[in-house]
């Protein structure tokens, strides 16, 4: 098939035997690379002045710290699309400049660093922001397969059956001229791919464990905002002894602090007196670091090391600033293959420093720190500058957390098996 044709800034998704899939892989989300042609800098050295973009000014000048690298190559090459290439009105030395750029990212071999031109930053913060148009799925890779980190709650995507974990092995799309198999796809065109207009269709073809026979799913986009945090109550007969608050908490994105407050507000002037509470933290792909770290000082101490930045030479401990309403609550939390980035953070550090149980599913495990730098009109660096470290320093890259209760999301069933076990042990305490 032809191809025609995301907790990550300080935020923290070949050949398969599919049935043995999980035990094969290793875990990383990945943003896409685009490679064009080796990397940015020419024979006699690159500059490149960005201000007057669109317009490209381009100089082979040598900088004096790469006059020991040999670049005649990339402007050999160059210089051959410029005068051979049939089609003059392909070739546009901006994105020969992006795609360029995003090959020498792409030769870290670190899947979380990458160059994003506008196009694609512009998709990232939407994702942050929680509205755009689509199915409604956060996406990543397991090793180099496209895979499903989680659903969105009330997504045209949970709707349809898609779950956390499953493989995107095919995307198809007949307004847009796409019917393509996955392997060697980058995120960023994953993502375009998937995404479109509200009311158009996409049709994936998912690889799931413990099914022989692939699943295909054909899926309507729809306008979405997604919020960060949802809140219900649970009362137990005996009221007068306290009702669960269970909350979700769908993201580490921009309004997820002013979300949160919110909520909190809500607990604890509720009309019958919490006692208890469910974090639940299944499918939440991560964000902000930041935002883990305020939303654990909500049940621990004040001051207390929430995760530790582990930079190889120096580390940095990030801690709590506040004194939390919740630090008396009995607790649980709900964790899935789809909890990952800062919300593996925030459950973690829940785990190690109050000692709550987590239930349900072993974590996504991503256990490294990104930063974004924006550039010119739009673009930005997103770089790898750490790992992250549980407070008792323990990292979860591709390993994840397990939990303490383990309970299988089964699929023959609408009941919520992994809630209702929460349920239960808060009951027993």
């Amino acid at each position: 098939m032809k191809y025609k044709e995301q907790d990550f800034w300080r935020y923290c998704p070949s050949s398969m035997n599919y049935p043995t899939v999980r035990k094969v892989i290793l875990i990383s989300i990945v943003i896409g690379v685009i490679f064009v042609s080796g990397y940015t800098l020419g024979t006699n050295g690159f500059k490149l002045e960005t201000a007057s973009f669109p317009k490209v000014k381009i100089s082979r000048e040598i900088p004096d710290d790469k006059r020991d690298v040999d670049f005649a190559l990339f402007w050999r090459i160059w210089d051959t699309l410029d005068n051979s290439y049939y089609d003059k009105s392909k070739i546009s030395p901006q994105k020969m400049v992006y795609g360029a750029i995003s090959g020498m990212v792409s030769a870290l071999g670190d899947p979380y660093t990458a160059f994003l031109p506008p196009e694609e930053n512009k998709v990232v913060e939407e994702d942050l922001s929680g509205s755009f148009e689509g199915v409604g799925i956060q996406i990543g890779f397991k090793g180099k397969n496209l895979a499903v980190i989680a659903p969105l709650p009330g997504s045209p995507a949970e709707k349809e059956g898609v779950k956390a974990g499953d493989f995107i092995v095919g995307i198809a799309d007949s307004i847009k001229g796409v019917d393509i198999g996955t392997f060697g796809i980058t995120l960023s065109d994953a993502v375009k791919l998937i995404r479109g207009k509200a009311g158009t269709k996409v049709t994936l073809l998912l690889i799931r464990d413990g099914k022989d026979d692939p699943i295909k799913v054909e899926i309507t986009r729809e306008n979405l905002d997604v919020p960060s945090v949802i809140t219900t109550f649970i009362d137990p007969s005996a009221g007068e002894a306290g009702s669960i608050a269970h909350i979700k908490l769908l993201k580490f994105g921009a309004d997820t602090d002013s979300e949160w407050a919110k909520a909190v507000g809500e607990i604890t002037n509720y009309q019958l007196p919490i006692t208890k509470i469910i974090l639940d933290l299944r499918n939440n792909p991560g964000g902000y670091l930041q935002g883990a770290v305020d939303i654990a000082g909500e049940f621990v101490k004040k001051d207390s090391i929430i995760v530790i930045e582990d930079r190889g030479k120096t580390k940095n401990n990030f801690a709590t600033n506040r004194t939390g309403k919740f630090g008396n609550m009995k607790v649980v939390v709900l964790v899935n293959g789809g909890s990952a980035s800062a919300s593996e953070i925030l459950a973690g550090a829940l785990s190690e420093i109050k000692g709550y149980k987590l239930i349900g599913e072993k974590t996504f495990g991503k256990g490294t720190i990104q930063e974004p730098l924006q550039l010119e009109k739009g673009s930005s660096l997103h770089i790898t500058v750490a790992k992250w470290l549980t407070p008792k320093g323990t990292w979860v890259n591709e390993k994840g957390i397990e939990p303490d209760v383990i309970i299988l999301d089964k699929d023959d069933t609408t009941e919520d098996e992994q809630l209702q076990e929460a349920i239960k042990l808060l009951e027993q305490v």
